[in-house]
């Protein structure tokens, strides 16, 4: 038995030296903040993990943004509000002006001209109300990106609200609709430009995002000579998918917002951090990433980064790693008891002991990753099913491969299964190991094409899959294979996941590596298709 142990040693010191390679702390630059300086200025909204302004009976507690505020006094001394609305947010002015911090106004604009009055009306009061709390008015966010407002329209809704306050008056949005926006450009008092790197036709990575920003700014200040510009909008997702080469990341994100800082103070423009909380009502909109901008964790409060110290993307790989070497155990585990049937203790049972290895480590690795990215990714009911049934693949799958493995049980096609009673395997561990490829395979089919046909907002859920594909990838490999055909079904569906992997490869870039991996993982499971078969009828 002192092989498998020692097989045992070194597929631990695997996992846990790739775990420590995972978790280790990212050196940052240094802080561009001197001892008690803040940020000028962050997006906020006060939406709690059951809370979003998309359900109209929503009402914000003012104990929340009173608990916020607590909060954010000691980081910035401006919040930018969006709305006046759902009921609640129109107390943000009121409860600023305790913490000593000082509100650039938003103005909700759309389609809806009921509501367009009722936001401008109310942001008008609130500014003659709190003349030393709200320094500026924003009136429109990204109206013109979104089509719901004519230029001209917009221009004529900014200059009566200007007339009507004594405090600036703006309008937000990206900066290409800034430069088709000529002929508003009198009305605002200062242009506020939204740049995130991230979600640009052609994402910018983390380490070009701050010369990207400057070099946009300075493209609005060359359209527009004398004129203020404030970045409006500038920031980082710590979770997400990966666009191209840009990868959210808590270390990305601190990174990202330092770098541009930097040079804001550098060439002396104001700068506003998008944003404050994670807003995981978002999710709905945008996938994962959309939830995971703020500063601050949604659930904890905590700021995600701190000073110039080094950040961890993984900051509790110690558990994580525990977590794969106990999986490892497990395989090991149900290897060796399958091992002590007496048919089998006459196979050659290092090669077999080898391929058990195989099976423990990359799961061993992943299963920790997975688990993770389960609350992070999972968005509504169907978002939650599907994440748990790739975890509990992730769990299963290496177990029951591992005792098939030294049972020489080979993956039934299927046909077996899903046919008639009388031609099923007998054995359980068959029938748990087909079943378990079945649905393995329907998952796969089903995030393949979503990332085919509407892929924007979509996760690459790599770490699960890899863990619950390699072990039938091994069995494809080197395990036996019953005599008879392949069936339609496995046919069908590898050819679904090699063309996919194809598409999504060449339609993500080469250098997304989440999508390239799990490109990977649909190769091999496609692979694994190809070598099930069905006994001949």
């Amino acid at each position: 038995m002192r092989f498998p142990f020692g097989l045992y040693a070194l597929v631990t010191i695997a996992i846990v030296a790739s775990w420590w390679w995972l978790g280790a702390p990212i050196e940052m630059p240094p802080s561009p903040l001197q001892q008690g300086e803040k940020l000028q200025c962050v997006s906020y909204t006060p939406f709690r993990r059951h809370q979003t302004p998309l359900d109209l009976s929503t009402r914000v507690d003012p104990r929340q943004i009173e608990d916020d505020f607590a909060k954010l006094a000691g980081l910035t001394d401006c919040v930018r509000t969006y709305s006046t609305d759902p009921p609640g947010l129109d107390r943000v002015a009121e409860i600023a002006e305790r913490y000593g911090l000082k509100v650039m106004q938003g103005v909700w604009l759309g389609r809806d001209p009921a509501r367009n009055r009722r936001e401008i009306e109310t942001a008008i009061a609130l500014a003659k109300r709190y003349p030393n709390v709200i320094g500026s008015i924003v009136v429109g966010n990204e109206v013109l990106l979104r089509g719901e407002i004519a230029a001209g329209d917009l221009a004529n809704i900014i200059r009566a609200v200007k007339a009507r306050v004594s405090v600036p008056v703006t309008y937000a949005d990206v900066w290409e609709f800034w430069l088709r926006f000529g002929e508003g450009i009198d009305a605002v008092d200062f242009v506020t430009v939204h740049t995130l790197p991230y979600w640009e036709d052609f994402p910018i990575s983390a380490t070009d995002a701050a010369s990207h920003v400057d070099s946009i700014r300075r493209k609005v200040a060359a359209a527009y000579p004398g004129r203020e510009i404030l970045i409006g909008e500038i920031g980082w997702p710590s979770a997400g998918r990966m666009r191209e080469g840009a990868l959210p990341s808590r270390a990305n994100q601190s990174r990202v917002i330092y770098d541009v800082l930097a040079l804001a103070k550098r060439y002396n423009y104001r700068v506003n951090i998008m944003e404050a909380f994670d807003q995981p009502w978002k999710e709905v909109l945008e996938g994962t990433v959309g939830g995971h901008w703020g500063i601050l964790d949604a659930d904890t409060g905590q700021l995600k980064f701190m000073g110039s110290a080094p950040v961890s993307d993984h900051p509790y790989w110690r558990l994580q790693a525990a977590a794969g070497v106990a999986l490892a155990a497990v395989v090991f585990g149900a290897a060796a008891a399958a091992r002590r049937r007496a048919w089998a203790a006459n196979a050659p049972m290092r090669m077999t002991w080898v391929r058990v290895a195989v099976v423990a480590l990359l799961p061993g690795i992943c299963i920790a990753w997975a688990v993770e990215n389960v609350p992070i990714e999972s968005v509504g009911l169907g978002g939650w099913a599907r994440s748990l049934v790739m975890a509990g693949l992730a769990l299963a799958t290496p177990v029951a491969a591992a005792a098939a493995l030294m049972r020489k049980i080979a993956i039934p096609g299927f046909g077996l299964l899903l046919g008639r009673s009388e031609q099923r395997p007998r054995e359980p561990l068959a029938l748990l190991l087909g079943f378990l490829f079945v649905a393995l395979t329907a998952v796969t089919l089903q995030v393949a094409l979503g990332l085919v046909f509407d892929p924007r907002y979509r996760d690459f859920p790599f770490a699960p899959l890899t863990a619950a594909t390699i072990p039938f990838l091994v069995m494809g490999l080197i395990g036996r294979h019953p005599q008879g055909t392949r069936g339609l079904a496995e046919t069908t569906s590898a050819a679904v996941l090699g063309g996919a992997a194809v598409y999504i490869a060449l339609n993500e870039g080469f250098a997304n590596w989440q999508a390239l991996w799990l490109c990977a993982v649909f190769a091999g499971l496609a692979f694994t298709l190809m070598q099930a078969r069905d006994v001949q009828n």
